[in-house]
């Protein structure tokens, strides 16, 4: 996909240097350059799956995050004032180009607690904000929902389709043995915190939060257990054999509470490891799902020969993370609290 030349035009880029980049699951994100060859802005096709008032929702949460001094993309509208185009059905929007590291996974504990502080810091800039989304996900993290789509799931036409069927069964005999979270309230949250998410400055301290699309209310379990998820596994999201690293979990735990000054209850607090084993086997569920669907996630097609091959690996690894995680559920969660 290339950007069409009306919507580089509504936002005044006619004349920029636009390029690619790789590396996202679901938007196509394009980098506008300067004439002196400096990023100075992101544009995006949005997945289907956001409609055009996501970006009322990042602007007005951007605002507040500014407002409270943290580094933050922010909406660039259009020449004529409009927060997004609608080209041929698609939604494109820009915003702010923040020049700082990314990284694919955590190199080290001194990250993970920069990573999370930052985190605590963006939760503690957000708290008490009375604000209606005007776009919202429906089922994110509803697990439940998810188990039920996987159960439904009845397409025997690959030829993949008797290992789909296994391993469907072994995530829901993993589901048996799943804690039940507690019922605790709801804070805004980025929803997506993969440590691709987070940017750093030079010195390794976290800057900001991008890809606000996800943005909206979700307890602690669920937010804290998918950046756990993501970060505390050093052997990636679609690796056999994965594990938690008990170092991480400390790190992750002690910048958090840095960050966040309080924020949250001891019962919030305590939620986050069994979030951390609901979240592995949810996306499990999910990446199942895919496998059986083929049309959801974005794949790595120099390491996998299709989506369905890379939805499996992503599969199985989740199962096995929460597999590890309950077996060792009680250090980790003895490791987690004592930070706070």
């Amino acid at each position: 996909m290339s950007v069409p030349s009306p919507v580089l035009d509504a936002f005044g880029f006619a004349a920029a240097r636009v390029e690619a980049v790789s590396g996202g699951l679901i938007n196509q994100t394009y980098c506008i350059k300067g004439d002196d060859g400096h990023s100075i802005a992101a544009l995006q096709c949005l997945h289907p799956i956001f409609g055009a008032e996501v970006n009322t929702d990042i602007e007005a949460i951007t605002d507040v995050l500014a407002a409270a001094g943290m580094v933050t993309p922010r909406l660039i509208r259009t020449r004529t004032g409009d927060a997004c185009v609608n080209h041929g059905g698609d939604i494109w929007r820009s915003i702010s180009w923040v020049e700082g590291r990314c990284f694919s996974k955590i190199p080290n504990a001194a990250l993970a607690r920069s990573a999370a502080e930052l985190v605590g810091r963006f939760h503690l800039a957000l708290d008490g904000l009375d604000y209606d989304f005007r776009f919202a996900r429906s089922g994110v993290h509803d697990t439940d929902a998810h188990f039920t789509k996987l159960r439904a799931a009845d397409d025997q036409s690959f030829p993949e389709a008797s290992e789909a069927c296994a391993l469907r069964e072994q995530i829901f005999a993993q589901a048996e043995s799943l804690p039940a979270l507690p019922s605790v309230p709801t804070l805004i949250c980025h929803g997506d915190l993969k440590i691709s998410n987070l940017l750093f400055d030079a010195n390794g301290q976290g800057l900001c939060l991008i890809d606000l699309d996800t943005i909206g209310h979700q307890t602690m379990a669920y937010e804290l257990g998918d950046a756990l998820r993501s970060w505390a596994n050093l052997g990636g999201e679609d690796l056999p054999n994965p594990r938690i690293d008990a170092d991480i979990v400390k790190a992750v735990a002690v910048g958090y509470a840095a960050g966040a000054q309080g924020l949250g209850s001891t019962e919030e607090i305590a939620s986050v490891i069994t979030g951390l084993e609901t979240i592995c086997l949810e996306l499990a569920a999910r990446f199942c799902v895919d496998f059986y669907e083929d049309s959801y996630f974005g794949w790595d097609a120099t390491r996998f020969e299709n989506r369905r091959a890379h939805n499996a690996a992503r599969a199985k690894s989740q199962l096995a993370l929460c597999q590890s995680v309950a077996s060792r559920r009680d250090e980790l969660q003895s490791m987690w609290s004592r930070a706070f």
